[in-house]
């Protein structure tokens, strides 16, 4: 059967006038179709006919996984009343809330945020926080203990795109040599944070694992240790700060023993558009009409770069964006691309997406 090289893309004609698109971008495979665009899982878990007739059922199954879409469930709602999809196989995360300067944070444990993509190692295998598989290389893995690690895949500062590119990736590429696994809690261990911080750092010192580390925490002095520490962080590219609270148990789900510090705030939309550039970014895209879970609608038109602008998400994505604060209305103001989503499911939006390319 036919396939499409990394970076290319391939022409199909359909029922209507005009072809359907295929591309592949880092081993992800896309159609424009709307059967493609309209599934509510993970791009890189998406096929359709078209995809099956160019490159084989076999050579699909094998990518996606299997002949049909996972099933998924619905976890509860939380305490802010919002429920997050994941699949039957979703691991038991601890997820963090927002610091509202409510709490005197002095004497939590502190450490950098990092700009990479959340993963669960169950002992044998990485999983996303939705139960996708990160499909590492074995020289990637080996080193790893037989217990479970919570910790980010993490390709360094301002490279977040770049590691999802490579996570995404289902042939076990060389790719990996970029990343790093960054440990930071061990689930399995009944134990108050301070021991199961010790736990992992002991196993990591140990075994030695070419290509995992554990990430560093210091006791946070105050408020005014707290903004230094974010100052810095933020202007060496890094994203913000975790603060985990003294002697607290893993927790499935969000909780406030875990907080995330940034000075900008960051959420979730689901690409409905895409608007033409025009001037130096003519024929390319200009800004994602994007939609956010009440249905508010705007678009994100700064933060990407030339390849991003020359393939753009498609309509159906999940993206991050980061911006200053909310207008009036409730519409993001300044809005920035940061990327797309990989570990979480894009959500319903109010009206039916619409292409404007």
């Amino acid at each position: 059967m036919a396939d499409i090289a990394d970076g290319e893309q391939a022409q199909m004609q359909g029922s209507g006038s005009k072809p359907y698109i295929l591309k592949n971008t880092g081993g992800v495979y896309s159609c424009s179709c709307p059967a493609w665009r309209n599934q509510s899982i993970a791009i890189e878990r998406r096929t359709c006919k078209h995809l099956r007739k160019l490159r084989g059922d076999a050579a699909e199954d094998a990518r996606v996984g299997g002949s049909a879409p996972p099933a998924r469930a619905t976890r509860p709602k939380s305490a802010e009343g919002d429920a997050e999809e994941s699949t039957e196989k979703a691991p038991p995360l601890l997820l963090a809330q927002p610091w509202e300067n409510d709490v005197d944070l002095t004497d939590w444990w502190m450490s950098e945020k990092l700009d990479g993509v959340r993963a669960y190692w169950d002992g044998k295998r990485f999983w996303s926080r939705l139960g996708n598989e990160y499909m590492a290389p074995e020289w990637f893995t080996a080193g790893l203990p037989d217990f479970p690690l919570d910790g980010e895949l993490f390709g360094g500062r301002k490279r977040f795109q770049r590691t999802v590119s490579v996570v995404r990736r289902q042939d076990k590429s060389q790719d990996w040599k970029e990343l790093l696994f960054v440990v930071f809690d061990a689930p399995g261990v009944e134990a108050d944070f301070e021991q199961r911080l010790e736990r992992c750092r002991e196993w990591l010192a140990t075994a030695k694992p070419a290509h995992a580390q554990w990430h560093p925490h210091e006791r946070c002095q105050g408020t005014p240790h707290l903004r230094a520490e974010l100052e810095r962080v933020e202007a060496l590219g890094g994203e913000g700060l975790m603060l985990r609270k003294p002697g607290s148990r893993y927790e499935v789900g969000r909780s406030h023993t875990l907080l995330k510090v940034k000075s900008f705030k960051d959420d979730e939309a689901v690409v409905v558009g895409h608007v033409a550039g025009a001037g130096r970014h003519k024929g390319r895209l200009g800004a994602l009409e994007v939609e956010l879970r009440n249905g508010k609608r705007f678009s994100v038109g700064t933060g990407f770069s030339d390849a991003e602008r020359g393939a753009p998400p498609p309509v159906g994505t999940l993206i991050t964006f980061r911006y200053q604060e909310l207008s009036n209305d409730g519409v993001p103001r300044f809005p920035s691309y940061i990327g797309v989503r990989i570990d979480a499911a894009p959500f319903p939006v109010k009206e039916k997406p619409k292409a404007k390319r």
